[in-house]
C-alpha cells in the first residue's frame, strides 16, 4: 500500500504518492478545486487507483508554531476526509516552508515561471510527503 500527501490550497490541492517500498515520493497532479465534495470524489479515484492505505495533509501551522486560519481549513478537510475514508489513516503534517522548497527545486530545474505556476502545489505535495517518509 502506499502513502498519498495531499498540499491544500485555495484553488488547488497538489497530490503526491509515495512508492510501494515508501521511501519515495513522486508527483502526480494538481486538482482544481471545485468545492469539498468535488475534491473528495477525485481524491477518491486517486487513492483507488495508486492503492492507498494513508494519507498526509500538509498542516501549515505559523512560523512560531502556532495555529491560524489555514491549518483550522486543513483541520476540517482532515476531518471530511476521515469521514469519507473512514479504513484510511488520516494524518496533519507540518509543511512550513514545503512550498518555498519546491520553488527553489523549480527555480534550479530552470523552469519558467508559467510552468513552475501550474505544478508548483503538485511539488510541494511531493516535499510534505518525502519528509513524511523520511521521518518514519
Amino acid at each position: 500500500m502506499r502513502t498519498m500527501a495531499l498540499d491544500l490550497g485555495s484553488k488547488t490541492i497538489g497530490v503526491a504518492v509515495s512508492d510501494a517500498t515508501g521511501l519515495i515520493a513522486r508527483g502526480v497532479e494538481t486538482i482544481r478545486r471545485q468545492g469539498t465534495n468535488k475534491d473528495i470524489e477525485r481524491i477518491e479515484q486517486l487513492v483507488a487507483q495508486e492503492e492507498v492505505d494513508t494519507i498526509v495533509l500538509g498542516y501549515p501551522k505559523n512560523m512560531n508554531g502556532t495555529v491560524g486560519a489555514r491549518a483550522e481549513i486543513s483541520e476540517i478537510f482532515a476531518a471530511a476526509l476521515r469521514q469519507h475514508f473512514p479504513a484510511l489513516s488520516v494524518r496533519l503534517w507540518d509543511e512550513r516552508l514545503s512550498t518555498v522548497a519546491a520553488e527553489k527545486v523549480l527555480i534550479d530545474a530552470d523552469l519558467r515561471r508559467s510552468k513552475r505556476k501550474k505544478i508548483i502545489d503538485m511539488m510541494a505535495a511531493v516535499v510534505i510527503l518525502q519528509n513524511y517518509l523520511d521521518s518514519k
